[in-house]
């Protein structure tokens, strides 16, 4: 094992032992994430409600000092509510920018088929080009860029579920399932007195991240 290599996986390692103290039982799950942030891919959660999902996405971005969004999808959302829009400022006389929620180190697109297809294919360009063009003005999304969505692979009425060419946006796709018995009381004896999410702090930051993202 070379030294870039090393540096790689005492990284990830790290990364992954403070994302496990928020999140109980799902260790494979937590690696597969960190190697699509390294790949600067995107990833699909596709599981029911409760196993964790917005846990993980916040646990993440905490453990690496990230700026963290949350989008909650539903069929009235427009694109300009998720990538921003300009509007007319009457006190300056002049056209401002208002960023949207998609300008953020991680997002957390929850339910993205509940979304229609026009508003699924304005996060969907965002996610591969890594900006957003807004009346003819393209603008950056800030780096590190990682998107997770989720869907609810049961509950399909009243979604517009994502054709195959817009799923190859993602580079990886995870259920997390149900904890066991066992992880269950782990989890109930974790979070008896306060949210280990209350405490998490960073043990990277941007530029450990952008190094490990080079090297990987």
């Amino acid at each position: 094992m070379n030294r870039a290599t090393s540096a790689v996986s005492q990284f990830a390692a790290q990364v992954q032992g403070n994302v496990g103290q928020a999140i109980i039982g799902k260790a494979r799950s937590i690696e597969l994430l960190l190697v699509a942030l390294l790949c600067e891919g995107h990833v699909l959660l596709e599981d029911v409600p409760g196993t964790g999902k917005t846990t993980l996405a916040r646990a993440l971005a905490a453990s690496l000092g990230l700026s963290f969004r949350r989008i909650q999808f539903t069929p009235d959302l427009l694109p300009s509510d998720v990538t921003g829009l300009s509007f007319f400022n009457q006190k300056l006389s002049e056209f401002q920018f208002r960023t949207g929620p998609l300008f953020a180190n991680l997002v957390l697109a929850d339910e993205i088929n509940r979304a229609t297809p026009r508003t699924q294919s304005a996060l969907l360009e965002a996610m591969q080009e890594r900006t957003v063009t807004i009346d003819g003005e393209t603008r950056p999304l800030p780096r590190p860029f990682l998107v997770l969505a989720t869907q609810n692979p049961i509950e399909l009425e009243g979604t517009f579920p994502l054709p195959e060419a817009q799923l190859d946006r993602f580079m990886i796709k995870l259920d997390l399932g149900y904890p066991t018995l066992e992880e269950e009381e782990q989890i109930v004896l974790r979070y008896e007195r306060a949210s280990p999410l209350d405490t998490l702090g960073a043990v990277a930051g941007g530029a450990e991240l952008a190094a490990a993202q080079r090297e990987a």
